[in-house]
């Protein structure tokens, strides 16, 4: 399947065609500790980035990054090895992003989240690559699917739960706020709002989750939040 449009992200870090070519990355994989554990990479992968990113693999269906297996596709079909897009993403982690842009075939830039530095460290940034890389783009290009309808709890794990800590969703995010710590100052005006507008590094979720998917997902932070699942 042919992908809607062609996908460049314009960031601090991120040049895939540059870096496959030269098939390597700085400071890249090969000097890993250890060998990358990827069951290890997927759990992490799935606290810490599934939120942002769409990989069919980890059934994940973000739409605030990149979508990894249409950024991927093409290289994966032309044979460049795991080795080269491990490096590729592994880089990335380390160095996050600054302001990025997806470019579309209307000839217009649509801004994007920064993607935080080190989101994970060390081995774990290794296992999490290396799992990327074992699985983006397989199966050819995708389109993230979003359908969760207005199940608060899986629009939360689908859109929040790599930035968030909230234990009833078995989430542990740190890029953003922990939820149980402030479950007492939650309400549901002020989840609605948050998600509705966004904030600092949260992006607005208006216009990606309908009225009655973020009125879902507040009723059932406020609901869960500061609660053990």
């Amino acid at each position: 399947m042919k992908p809607p449009h062609r996908v460049w992200v314009l960031g601090a870090g991120l040049a895939v065609v540059a870096l496959l070519a030269a098939g390597c990355g700085y400071g890249g994989a090969a000097s890993a500790a250890q060998r990358p554990d990827t069951q290890n990479g997927q759990q992490l992968f799935s606290q810490k980035c599934a939120a942002c990113h769409t990989l069919a693999a980890a059934g994940a269906s973000g739409t605030i990054g990149p979508n990894l297996d249409n950024a991927f596709a093409g290289d994966r079909a032309q044979g460049y090895p795991d080795s080269s897009i491990e490096n590729v993403v592994l880089d990335q982690i380390r160095l996050g992003s600054g302001p990025i842009a997806t470019y579309t075939t209307n000839k217009k830039f649509t801004p994007q989240t920064q993607m935080p530095a080190n989101l994970v460290t060390g081995q774990d940034a290794i296992d999490v690559a290396a799992y990327v890389a074992s699985v983006a783009g397989a199966g050819g290009y995708t389109t993230a699917s979003g359908n969760v309808g207005t199940n608060g709890e899986a629009i939360f794990k689908a859109n929040c739960s790599s930035c968030h800590t909230l234990a009833a969703a078995g989430t542990t995010g740190t890029v953003g706020p922990n939820l149980d710590q402030l479950a007492s100052k939650l309400t549901m005006a002020i989840v609605v709002h948050q998600v509705t507008n966004g904030g600092a590094i949260m992006p607005a979720f208006k216009g990606k989750l309908s009225t009655a998917q973020i009125q879902a997902v507040a009723k059932y932070v406020t609901s869960v939040a500061g609660k053990k699942k």
